[in-house]
């Protein structure tokens, strides 16, 4: 039996073994949403900047889903999930706000599976509300918009992929928002729940969910992606190195950048890093301000 085949049979064995952990505990706690103006104008900022980078469709102007065009061929097609109150192609309204929660914090689930793309441990308890409070609003971008966007079909390497990128993480409380003047705590707390760090880093295998900075790679960019053509693109080193990261940006250049996607030099950022456009000044700045903290990693990544 040759290595090729040997090897072979392991991976499918690993297939099998992985697609049997497909349920886990489900939502068992008591949920209450705290409703105000605030908690809505806020959780509009975040779903944009968290969740919109998937689910929202430029096409509908909702935020029905759209194909996540990024992932390599053999995780087959994977489409973000319509997220409006659609209760015909819509998850919403399969969920109680407690398993939304739930969702949000462990990567599980209302009936038990996991998918790695939606984990938020460390989001704060009133930042979770927000979200989930937007979501029930009344907003345009929610209402329900009927719209399927796709069937994801994910082979079966894909599924073993998707195992080993990571497992559910615990549902953390108690979680606080940091001081709004501490910038460089805002900004590392920012890079947390937004996931730049899921991208800008070595492997998504290798993300450390809990503490993000153990990540392997951290913000030193490199990880390959697809544009929206098929053509390879790799993350940028976010690190404040002054000649392969950041280091000779400034505030206002830096904005530009994750806000409108002009780099320096007129460079045109390239899918899948989408332009932030409701990104704050204040928390582009924070995120600055923490990643000037960072070690600076002499990394040149491809097509720079």
């Amino acid at each position: 039996m040759t290595k090729k085949i040997v090897l072979y049979l392991l991976a499918l064995s690993a297939i099998a073994i992985y697609s049997c952990k497909t349920n886990y505990p489900k939502a068992d706690l008591r949920y209450t949403l705290i409703e105000s103006p605030a908690a809505r104008e806020r959780g509009e900022n975040l779903t944009w900047n968290v969740c919109g980078q998937c689910h929202y469709n430029r096409e509908t102007g909702k935020f029905t889903g759209t194909q996540m065009k990024d992932l390599p061929k053999f995780m087959g097609k994977v489409y973000a999930a319509n997220i409006t109150q659609s209760t015909t192609y819509g998850e919403l309204h399969q969920y109680t706000n407690a398993e939304l929660a739930y969702l949000i914090k462990t990567g599980i689930t209302h009936d038990g599976k996991y998918i790695p793309y939606m984990i938020r441990p460390t989001m704060a308890d009133d930042d979770v509300n927000d979200i989930i409070s937007y979501l029930r609003s009344e907003a345009p971008e929610v209402k329900p918009g009927d719209i399927n966007p796709g069937n994801t079909k994910i082979k079966a390497f894909g599924k073993l992929a998707t195992q080993l990128s990571g497992k559910p993480q615990p549902y953390l409380t108690g979680i606080k928002r940091p001081a709004k003047d501490d910038a460089v705590a805002s900004g590392r707390y920012l890079v947390d729940i937004i996931g730049c760090f899921h991208c800008h880093s070595k492997s998504i295998i290798s993300l450390n969910y809990l503490h993000a900075e153990e990540s392997k790679g951290y913000m030193a960019g490199g990880l390959k992606f697809k544009d929206e053509n098929g053509r390879k693109v790799w993350a940028s080193n976010l690190s404040p190195d002054k000649e392969t990261g950041i280091g000779m940006y400034t505030n206002a250049e830096f904005f530009m950048a994750v806000t409108h996607g002009k780099a320096l030099g007129g460079r045109e950022l390239r899918y899948p890093m989408k332009r932030f456009k409701h990104l704050t000044q204040k928390q582009s700045d924070d995120i600055f301000a923490y990643l000037k903290t960072l070690p600076a990693a002499h990394h040149v990544v491809k097509g720079r």
